[in-house]
């Protein structure tokens, strides 16, 4: 039974956790990535687990925090991801940020040592061969036209897309520090930080507006016919876009200059454009919040008035890539298979869920309904109080198609968020000092709770479940 290897196909942050977590319950697993073979437009090298876009995995803090509970969770989970992404990290206030290449590397090695992993460089073009019974599909928002047309086909849905876009990059030596300084928001420190992770690049209320001016006048990348009609994700809307919703959106988004203090002048700017380090050396650094679909001349000329950047030497500038997903909620039953092929499980950005360590988390369940389903045994999901139940929740039952109305599902890709977990029945009123909270501390105090439910609920879940051995047998 457990001789026939599972596949899993495509190498990302997704593909990379699933074999990672079949191999880990003991099973043989073959890992296909069609890189160098056959690259994409937004992908640089061959190593698995590229980050393509930003080198951020977002907030630590597993309080508070959404996306740091789903950290804390993958940990406990034995999360290759993670664990490449602890040892490489890069100071960046209270986010876990990494180096690229490093952490790259890092996935890469451990799985090419694996004595249980195949690593296979070729692309799958069109559905995967029919003797592969248990196959994991992690091909992210760059999946091939043959695949996807080739799912497409099997299910009769026609396939989701949003574009993706990304940050430039600057070398740190053409930053004028003279102007810029460092400091995170409020001077807080987090994983590897020492709370002054940014640089901060101050604007005067003229030099904002001159900025807006030349981001919306600036020449952008003109879509192909396929591509015309294809929305944004909210959550990584190119900057002139945003713009383009109201001068004063970036200045109440990434440019906002709330918790920092311009120390020539010893007062809060009118707007700020952050940079954050983006390789171990710190010689490197992404403009946040910056991905762009300004054509590259532009990028230079516009990027280049920001105060501090005006001698800015570029190592990568924005770009705009095309990404595809599932309406999973139709296609796809509690364990990610696709109803219409069971042997096909589907993993990471494809299933709709939207940012690196969401992605990697779906990896992760997807490898182990797999592996299970290989021993013949039974696993139950996360509860849904999880960051991983609720995400798995959000993807396989949410956002059906309502005929009455519009006709179109509303399914989207989605970041994790508490608004996704079950709320409290009680919801704080006072803090652990019997002090009556109010307003944002109460809001604080209840994400606490949620937080500490979560992580408790998952290791009464990890508990149960375990790791299987190659008999089915669960290991302590």
């Amino acid at each position: 039974m457990t001789s026939q290897p599972i596949h899993v196909v495509g190498g990302g942050l997704a593909g990379s956790e699933a074999a990672w977590q079949i191999a880990e319950q003991g099973l043989p697993v073959v890992l296909h990535e069609m890189r160098p073979v056959r690259t994409t437009e937004a992908h640089k090298t061959d190593g698995l687990a590229e980050l393509v876009c930003s080198n951020s995995f977002r907030s630590d803090d597993w309080e508070t925090n959404a996306v740091g509970l789903l950290h804390a969770e993958m940990r406990r989970a034995g999360s290759l991801i993670l664990a490449a992404g602890d040892q490489h990290k890069l100071p960046a206030g209270g986010a876990l940020a990494v180096d690229r290449d490093a952490f790259s590397a890092e996935v890469t090695a451990r799985l090419t040592s694996h004595p249980r992993v195949t690593i296979a460089r070729g692309e799958i073009e069109g559905l995967p061969p029919a003797d592969w019974d248990n196959v994991v599909v992690a091909t992210g928002p760059l999946t091939s036209p043959s695949l996807s047309s080739a799912v497409r086909g099997l299910t009769g849905e026609a396939e989701l897309a949003f574009f993706d876009a990304i940050a430039p990059v600057v070398h740190i030596e053409s930053v004028d520090e003279t102007i810029a300084w460092r400091q995170s928001r409020y001077d807080k420190a987090g994983p590897a930080g020492t709370g002054a992770d940014y640089i901060n690049c101050p604007f005067s209320k003229d030099e904002y507006e001159a900025f807006i001016d030349a981001m919306l006048a600036g020449e952008k990348t003109v879509f192909k016919e396929w591509e015309a009609n294809t929305p944004y994700f909210n959550g990584c809307l190119p900057a002139e876009v945003m713009a383009e919703r109201g001068r004063e959106t970036l200045r109440f988004g990434p440019m906002k200059p709330v918790g920092l203090t311009d120390p020539r002048t010893g007062r809060r700017p009118y707007a700020v454009v952050q940079l954050r380090q983006d390789n171990a050396l710190g010689t490197l650094w992404n403009i946040v919040g910056f991905q762009t679909k300004l054509k590259h001349a532009e990028q230079v000329r516009v990027f280049r008035m920001i105060p501090g950047l005006g001698e800015a030497d570029f190592a990568r500038l924005g770009g705009l890539h095309r990404n595809t997903f599932l309406n999973s909620p139709k296609l796809l039953d509690a364990e990610l298979r696709l109803k219409a092929q069971p042997r096909l499980r589907f993993a990471g950005q494809i299933t709709g869920v939207e940012g690196y360590v969401e992605s990697a988390a779906i990896g992760l369940l997807a490898g182990r309904f797999a592996a299970a389903e290989r021993l013949g045994s039974a696993l139950p999901p996360p509860p849904a109080t999880t960051a991983l139940g609720a995400l798995l929740a959000h993807i396989t039952g949410g956002h059906l198609l309502d005929a009455e109305a519009s006709g179109a599902s509303s399914f989207q890709p989605m970041n994790i968020n508490y608004g996704l977990l079950p709320p409290l029945e009680t919801a704080p009123a006072a803090g652990s000092d019997g002090r009556k909270l109010k307003g944002k501390e109460r809001g604080a105090e209840k994400k606490r709770v949620m937080s500490r439910r979560a992580l408790a609920d998952l290791d009464a879940w990890i508990e149960t479940t375990g790791r299987a051995d190659a008999t089915g047998h669960i290991l302590a």
